[in-house]
């Protein structure tokens, strides 16, 4: 239990870190996509494991907190309700204001293999039971913005390399590699 609290604790003293760095952005993990839906002519949201992406969500991430500032002065109450109805989207709606402002992609930093497995059952889940709701939001935030503010990226930052030649006893983020 000690060397998991070490590990977690690392991970997010790295994401810290990567984002003192980038103040700017939204730093976090794990990260989802948007993308153009010609048949049904809207934009849709994936939450498949790729190496690209447009969004982190904000459950794990770090971002400025200028930007809590406009999400609760700046975005309309109707769209503010419409994410509290539906205990959703807050993610999206933050990712969109971030990118919005400063027309770049989120950060994305590096989360271990061993919790794929469990993000792709949340895939799974997630896209049965919130896709439509996902889309609904992303296609609601680009009406209101009038454009989409979301950039894809394929940038992921990891803390240590992994089978380098240098002790781990030197290393920085010990327990992360260990896993």
């Amino acid at each position: 239990f000690t060397f998991f609290l070490s590990f977690l604790f690392d991970q997010v003293d790295f994401a810290f870190t990567v984002w003192q760095s980038f103040p700017e952005r939204i730093v976090g993990y794990p990260a989802r996509s948007h993308y153009w839906d010609s048949s049904r002519s809207r934009w849709g949201y994936t939450s498949k494991w790729t190496n690209e992406y447009s969004m982190v969500l904000t459950g794990a991430a770090f971002y400025h907190r200028y930007y809590h500032y406009l999400f609760t002065h700046y975005v309309p109450a109707s769209l503010l309700t419409m994410v509290d109805r539906m205990a959703n989207c807050e993610d999206i709606l933050m990712n969109f204001l971030v990118s919005a402002v400063t027309k770049q992609p989120p950060i994305k930093v590096t989360q271990k293999k061993q919790y794929k497995e469990t993000m792709m059952t949340q895939v799974l889940i997630d896209g049965l039971t919130t896709g439509r709701t996902m889309t609904h939001c992303m296609n609601a935030f680009s009406h209101w913005l009038g454009f989409m503010p979301l950039v894809h990226s394929q940038m992921r930052l990891d803390p240590v390399l992994f089978r380098d030649q240098v002790s781990i006893l030197r290393k920085k983020y010990r327990d992360i590699e260990r896993l």
